[in-house]
């Protein structure tokens, strides 16, 4: 039965890596193989290959038949190369010195090839990192940007708030101020009303204490006329027998009684004073 150069897989889902086996064409793809060759891993770029070169040519020698996958891997890294150039050698065709620098000749193209692939697969990866960085730092700069205006608008809404504060403040202190100068004018007035209204009780009470002393001044003023008409009635009573006096005596007693005249005017003249001046004291009182 023909030996195959096959894959067996292994790895999770999603993410599979390969072992290049030889195995019998009967077995089932992951059962049993005859010998390991190296291992395939298509998830990197470019994929990574992991043979062994002399043992896959003596298998390919012996008449090993490699699948679709595995024919690539082969040719990939040179190995189909090779058996096509000992087999020319075989020919005579070309001698083995002319096999070995044909297959370094070609080695080293496909090494070329593989760098060359490698650098477009980096500036490629580089050129898409610069465009995302790019990218990123335009957003960068728009959020930013956005942030900003975001801040000044707040800041501007914040020296609103501060400014209206302030007017509330300075509105609030005047109102405080005007509504204590209210309260303070308030005071006064009531302080004034009842002074005035004790300035009009007290004018009754002087009033009355006027209407008290009028009457004692004219009871003093009747009794001290009293005496003084009794005194006049005496001296009347006295003259009457005194009428026999002499003409020489009656000159004189008239000249007594013009004397007296004059003092009780006087005494009349001084009680309407004091009465004057008690009246302008308590006028200057109510004024006060």
């Amino acid at each position: 039965m023909p030996v195959k150069i096959r894959l067996t897989r292994h790895g999770r889902k999603g993410k599979p890596y390969y072992h290049i086996v030889i195995a019998d064409s009967r077995a089932p793809r992951d059962g049993r193989f005859i010998e390991r060759l190296g291992m395939y891993d298509p998830n990197t770029n470019p994929a990574t290959i992991e043979l062994d070169f002399d043992r896959a040519l003596e298998w390919l020698q012996k008449g090993a038949q490699p699948t679709e996958t595995c024919r690539a891997i082969l040719s990939y890294k040179g190995v189909l190369m090779k058996k096509h150039l000992l087999e020319g050698v075989k020919k005579n065709a070309f001698p083995e010195e002319e096999a070995k620098q044909r297959f370094e000749a070609w080695l080293k193209e496909k090494g070329s090839k593989i760098e060359a692939k490698r650098e477009k697969i980096r500036e490629g990866v580089e050129a898409e990192q610069k465009k995302r960085m790019e990218v990123e730092s335009k957003i960068r700069e728009e959020k930013a940007q956005e942030i900003a205006k975001k801040h000044a608008e707040l800041e501007e809404e914040a020296k609103e708030a501060a400014s209206e504060e302030s007017q509330e403040k300075e509105e609030t202190k005047e109102e405080m101020q005007s509504a204590a100068h209210a309260e303070e004018a308030k005071a006064e007035v009531k302080e004034e009303k009842p002074a005035e209204e004790k300035t009009e009780e007290e004018k009754p009470e002087e009033e009355a204490a006027e209407e008290k002393k009028v009457p004692e001044e004219k009871e003093v003023a009747e009794e001290k006329k009293v005496p003084e008409e009794k005194e006049v009635a005496a001296e009347e009573e006295e003259e009457k027998p005194a009428e026999e006096k002499t003409e020489e005596e009656k000159p004189e007693e008239e000249a007594a009684e013009e004397k007296k005249v004059p003092e009780e005017k006087e005494a009349a003249t001084e009680e309407e004073k004091s009465e004057e001046e008690a009246a302008n004291q308590k006028k200057e009182t109510e004024k006060e």
